[in-house]
């Protein structure tokens, strides 16, 4: 087909303006027995008609049920796109508002559990649809796939469509008799549906050649459409019937020639200029055809049922039927291959521009242009990993030919974020070496922006190999978002310094400059906030509350409460980018004696803290398991999870800041346990410096009481007594006088050990600290206090930590922690506040007060308001009257 000018014109296309619609009530009654089963996957070849089923089903009005419905993207490699796009489907489906933003760090497992506690919320009968399964390329989404739906609760159904049968592990359910299928013969027209679709589109035939287009296009659901548009209208229906036979791809291009001939110039060039992109615009097309009116045309198309579908509400963004645009493209493919590269170009243009790197990269690479699909997804590699497409970036690379491949070093840096991304350090740290070299030797222009994305990426590897030196080694890098000069530009140099500032805060949290972390998290958290990143934000801030140690209690709880709630409504509450506010928060509870809910908090930071993660979580949350073992008199497990935390610091370059007191808590376990050999063997390891350190002291304090040496104990303690050694945590010098109680009382001198317990107590006083009284064992010295002391609610507190009786502490807990924000609706339901006025304290929708209270009632195990407060008020969730 020659390639024809552009012009004006209307769009012509055959039959009414939605033709050959017709009702396949036999085959939509099919689909409806079969949807009873846990899952039904319908599976057969491109053209058989398979969307239009679905869409047929689930369009019929009257039906009380709920529907997600989904199509995979073309060539979808991201889990985490894959998985927001289901949960979004659902949430659509279930009336919930708020979309869910991509991150780097992704847990499908969680995601998948999060998918099916919303579908569960909602109740119900629910329908879980999922079209063009075939397109997903990940292993890894369609394992967690496989998960949920043999996990799917007795009311909700899936329902899959493929062209070929997907990795799913369905066998369990295929014997069990829950899986459902449909393949292409029950898809199939009958001569009677072949009759049906020709009247519906005004096509009249005789009998018997109705019955030989019927047994020419063997019932195929395409066939039969591109038929019928080319027999609307035709001059001889019969000659044309008669003439084409053979395969389905010999009959579909045979058909879609014809249809394509009997179109306007205009459009014929419109379908094969803009057949290239897997979606299309009304701009793009423009761009593409050197036209104008392209979106127009588009939307008449799709009117006439012609292979074009739009993707959105808006009907802004559209897609061709994939097997119409393989034959689309074929086509352009003979009839003007020349052209091919600059449509490819022009696309790769229109892409970059409106910020959509993966589609614009693959253009490139379409057209042959490796130097600049590689520098334009250096440009962005970093963004794209903050996006979720980490997937997308590893698939581009691979489609690189040998010679732009990984040794070149036009593409080091994308490796190094690849792997940092797959926590292979020593490879990252290579080809951040390559990339470094590389940058020296490009273009001037282009230089500050590859050197702030190298020192960003060389921020985040040393924050993963525990190298905190290397950070502050680098801190004067720290891009601008003033360098970009253009708003690609500005965003890119944006997301690197909101990066930068995160890895920076998180460097010198562990290193204890907590000051320093402090100001950077915030500013971090801030520009995260402003330039659209909520994951860094939530970064940020879920490492704000330990940044705030050195402050008080209150506002550590504070910090590590507003992070996780606004990690939930993120849907990442169950995901790693929030475990350091969920150890943190565990942290404090268990220091205020709460050790169930501490343990709660602490198991979930476990769960999504893996072992090749970033060692200061992991040491924090080896630390914490630690502290929750010794309050409970659980010698032996505090050594093991110490020993663990030793064994992470071994793999760290730099000391953590917590490894002093790592070092000196197993010393002091190990003295509680009897092996005082191995515990002042330990001691005499270590260095001067170590030893100055308040919590060696300690530690040493502990030993001689072992030895039944007090008099030894309290030499060891002076330092921390009178100021003069540097004391890494507040909980160390509440320690160390109550173990300066404990060695005046075994030294006789009764009213020294009252008058240390006293300074213990004030100093715990604001926080409510009970730790430091159950780990030492000090709390027996509180009986012999007067009555007249002024901490006795602490004290009452303590006691009834140690002796089991804290108030609900006799009925058991909720069956699941509530949320921050499910807390915050609670407070509000002993009021008299309706459910709307509720809403409007809390600057929240109706929804989502009546989703929180949902979940509260089922967590309580309650009924109604009433039991849920009395609940609450039994779980010290709500002020009961006690101090």
């Amino acid at each position: 087909m020659p390639d024809l000018p552009a012009t004006a014109g209307p769009v012509r296309v055959p039959g009414r303006s939605r033709p050959g619609l017709i009702d396949r009530r036999d085959l939509i009654a099919a689909l409806d027995r079969a949807s009873e089963q846990r899952v039904t996957m319908i599976s057969a070849p491109a053209g058989s008609g398979k969307t239009s089923l679905l869409h047929a089903w689930a369009d019929r009005p009257g039906r009380d049920r709920r529907i997600a419905f989904m199509s995979v993207r073309p060539g979808q490699q991201d889990a985490q796109l894959f998985w927001l796009a289901l949960l979004e489907a659902v949430r659509a489906a279930t009336d919930a508002t708020e979309p869910l933003p991509t991150a780097p760090g992704f847990d499908g497992g969680a995601m998948a559990d999060k998918v099916l506690s919303e579908i569960t919320a909602s109740g119900g009968t629910f329908y879980l649809v999922i079209d063009d399964l075939h397109e997903l390329g990940s292993a890894e989404a369609a394992e967690q796939l496989t998960a949920l739906l043999t996990a799917l609760p007795r009311d909700v159904h899936a329902i899959v469509a493929t062209r070929h049968d997907p990795p799913l592990h369905l066998h369990r359910l295929r014997l069990t008799g829950e899986l459902a299928e449909i393949r292409a013969a029950q898809l199939r027209f009958s001569e009677a549906e072949t009759r049906d679709l020709l009247a519906a589109s005004g096509v009249a035939l005789p009998d018997d050649v109705a019955r030989l287009l019927h047994r020419r296009a063997e019932g195929w659901a395409a066939g039969l459409r591109l038929a019928v548009l080319s027999l609307t209208g035709h001059p001889d229906p019969e000659r044309f019937v008669a003439e084409f036979s053979g395969s389905h791809r010999t009959v579909a291009e045979y058909l879609m020639a014809e249809m394509l001939e009997r179109q306007p110039p205009h459009v014929q060039r419109l379908l094969l200029r803009t057949s290239l992109p897997d979606r299309i615009n009304g701009e793009l097309a423009d761009l593409l055809t050197g036209a104008t009116g392209s979106e127009r045309i588009l939307l008449e198309l799709e009117d006439a049922n012609a292979f074009v579908v739009s993707l959105d509400p808006e009907r802004t963004w559209f897609r061709y039927h994939h097997m119409f645009a393989d034959l689309l493209r074929l086509e352009l493919r003979r009839t003007i291959p020349e052209a091919i590269p600059e449509l490819h170009r022009l696309a790769a243009r229109w892409f970059a521009e409106h910020a959509q790197a993966v589609d614009a990269v693959r253009h490139l690479q379409a057209a042959g242009d490796w130097s600049e699909a590689a520098r334009l997804l250096t440009d962005h590699t970093v963004s794209l990993t903050l996006d979720g497409q980490a997937g997308s970036a590893v698939a581009l690379l691979r489609a690189f030919p040998a010679c732009v491949g990984e040794d070149s070093p036009e593409l080091a840096l994308v490796y190094a974020n690849a792997d940092l991304h797959r926590h292979r350090l020593a490879e990252a740290r290579a080809h951040l070496e390559i990339a470094g070299a590389y940058a020296a030797t490009t273009p001037p222009d282009r230089q500050p922006r590859l050197r702030t994305a190298i020192a960003s990426l060389n921020l985040l590897l040393a924050r993963l190999r525990g190298h905190f030196d290397a950070v502050f080694e680098q801190a004067d890098a720290l891009p601008s978002p003033a360098e970009g000069r253009s708003n690609t530009e500005i965003a890119l140099a944006s997301d690197l310094r909101a990066l930068a500032l995160l890895n920076l805060g998180v460097a010198e949290a562990w290193s204890l400059r907590l000051d320093d972390s402090e100001r950077h998290l915030l500013e971090g958290a801030a520009l995260a906030h402003d330039i659209g990143r909520p994951y860094l934000e939530v970064a940020c801030r879920a490492h704000l509350g330990f940044a705030s140690g050195d402050r008080s209690f209150a506002l550590v709880r504070q910090r590590c409460e507003e992070a996780v709630a606004l990690a939930a409504r993120y849907g990442w509450d169950a995901a790693a980018v929030i475990a350091p506010a969920q150890v943190s928060l565990a942290g404090t509870l268990i220091c205020a004696g709460e050790f169930d809910r501490g343990e709660r908090w602490l198991d979930r930071a476990r769960r999504v803290t893996r072992s090749e993660g970033e060692p200061g979580v992991r040491l924090l949350v080896h630390l914490t398991s630690a502290m929750l073992a010794a309050a409970r008199g659980q010698h032996a497990e505090t050594l093991a999870e110490l020993t663990a935390a030793e064994q992470v610091q071994a793999h760290m370059v730099s000391r953590h800041g917590l490894s002093s007191r790592v070092t000196a808590w197993t010393i002091a376990t190990r003295a509680r346990l009897g092996t005082v050999d191995r515990a002042r063997a330990d001691l005499a390891a270590l260095d001067d410096r170590q030893s100055a350190v308040a919590e060696i002291r300690n530690a040493a304090a502990v030993l001689h009481l072992a030895e039944r040496d007090p008099a030894g104990a309290r030499r060891a303690l002076r330092p921390v007594l009178d100021g003069t050694a540097p004391v890494t945590s507040f909980l160390t010098p509440i320690e160390a006088r109550l173990l300066d109680a404990l060695a005046c009382r075994d030294l006789g001198d009764e009213h020294a050990a009252g008058a240390a317990v006293e300074e213990a107590l004030h100093l715990a006083e604001p926080d409510r600290m009970i730790l430091p009284f159950v780990m030492t064992g000090a709390w027996e010295l509180l009986d012999a206090l007067p009555r007249t002391t002024s901490h006795a609610a602490l004290v009452s507190d303590i006691l009834d930590t140690v002796r089991g009786d804290t108030p609900g502490r006799s009925a058991p807990g909720p069956a699941e922690e509530l949320s921050p924000s499910e807390l915050r609706v609670l407070r509000y339901l002993p009021t008299n506040l309706t459910r709307p006025e509720i809403a409007a304290e809390l600057s929240v929708s109706l929804n989502t007060v009546n989703t929180h209270i949902r979940r509260i009632y089922a967590k309580l195990g309650a009924g109604d308001r009433s039991s849920a407060v009395h609940r609450g008020r039994e779980l010290r969730l709500l002020s009961n009257g006690r101090g």
